[in-house]
């Protein structure tokens, strides 16, 4: 063999043996970096609470350093808050933090250590720290601190790191107390209701219903607060106006809560706010709700008969509690009593507006 063959020869094996060695490194160093990404994950701690233990879940712990404490349990089948307050919990709110137990996940580490918890607010002092039972055993415990380009910062109890959580809604776990408790107070149809009674310093209202259609009495009241004279012919009475009131009242939620010893003036409705008295069809009962002082702006304290909690309301539905005749009434359809719209002459009479021509 020539010997510019035998270079050939041998510069191509030397090319060979160079690529089965660059291959096979390449596989080793992709076989390290799998082994070590799934060590990497095996060494995450896991946080979520499995879907099927989620019935499981009787208490929920919630202390942040910028609200109140939260507390909640299960009881029975119902939710209720148990700390600051002993009230029943808002079922639909308290079902979104429980369903998003499941979809917290660690999906990576930033350290290994507890240095950096000041950095992250993940101290005691700063963390939000959100704890779930299972009866006396703990699903969950985990702190969370700051949000930011990475993701959640999270440490776990017991295990010292700080990790990136993904799944986490802060919303979900941050509500004001208020938003924790259950803020109906009335669900009825209205199309079920065939009598309702207002009765506050003004007047003493009476509605009642035959066939769909509404009929009124008022008695105006004095400065003393008697009855002076029941109107039954009310004139100027309108019927959508107690079907707007219905409106306010069929569906009635809390917008707050009394704060302990407030002033609410519920011991005396008539006086203070008003008493309303809704009356339902097939001996269903009724609903009696007293209003109260104004809580704050023009909303007011509420409770219903039967019931502890001392609600605040809005004025849409408060303002029907407290109406004088008026708002019962059908509005003028033009001004000053009818008349028109006219100016005076100077000589003491009203003289008619003039007409205005016509657009060309």
């Amino acid at each position: 063999m020539k010997t510019e063959y035998r270079i050939y020869a041998a510069v191509a094996l030397l090319v060979v043996l160079g690529a089965a060695v660059y291959f096979t490194r390449q596989s080793k160093k992709k076989d390290e970096a799998a082994h070590s990404t799934v060590a990497a994950s095996a060494d995450l701690p896991p946080i979520a609470v499995p879907k099927d233990d989620l019935d499981k879940i009787t208490k929920v712990e919630i202390k942040n350093a910028d609200k109140t404490d939260i507390a909640l349990e299960k009881k029975g089948d119902a939710w209720e808050v148990v700390k600051p307050v002993a009230a029943k919990a808002n079922a639909t709110n308290v079902k979104s933090l429980l369903d998003n137990l499941k979809e917290l996940k660690v999906k990576e580490v930033i350290d290994r250590t507890a240095n950096t918890y000041g950095q992250y607010d993940l101290a005691d002092d700063k963390a939000l720290h959100l704890t779930a039972y299972k009866g006396a055993d703990k699903a969950i415990d985990l702190y969370l601190g700051k949000s930011g380009s990475r993701g959640q910062m999270a440490r776990v109890a017991g295990k010292d790191g700080v990790f990136v959580v993904g799944g986490y809604s802060s919303y979900l776990y941050t509500r004001e107390v208020k938003n924790w408790r259950e803020t109906s107070i009335l669900k009825f149809e209205d199309a079920n209701v065939i009598a309702v009674e207002i009765d506050n310093k003004n007047a003493k209202f009476s509605f009642s219903k035959n066939d769909d259609k509404w009929s009124a009495t008022v008695g105006p009241k004095d400065k003393d607060g008697k009855v002076k004279e029941t109107v039954k012919k009310w004139e100027k009475f309108e019927e959508a106006k107690v079907k707007d009131m219905l409106r306010a009242y069929k569906g009635l939620n809390a917008e707050d809560f009394a704060a302990e010893k407030a002033d609410t003036g519920l011991d005396e409705p008539v006086k203070n706010g008003g008493l309303i008295k809704i009356k339902l069809k097939d001996n269903a009962g009724e609903h009696v709700i007293k209003v109260g002082k104004v809580a704050k702006g023009s909303s007011r304290f509420a409770t219903k008969e039967g019931g502890e909690t001392v609600y605040v309301i809005s004025s849409w539905s408060a303002d029907w509690a407290v109406a004088e005749k008026s708002k019962f009434e059908k509005a003028d359809d033009k001004k000053d009593g009818g008349a028109k719209d006219k100016k005076d002459d100077g000589h003491g009479h009203d003289e008619e507006p003039p007409e205005m021509p016509d657009d060309e």
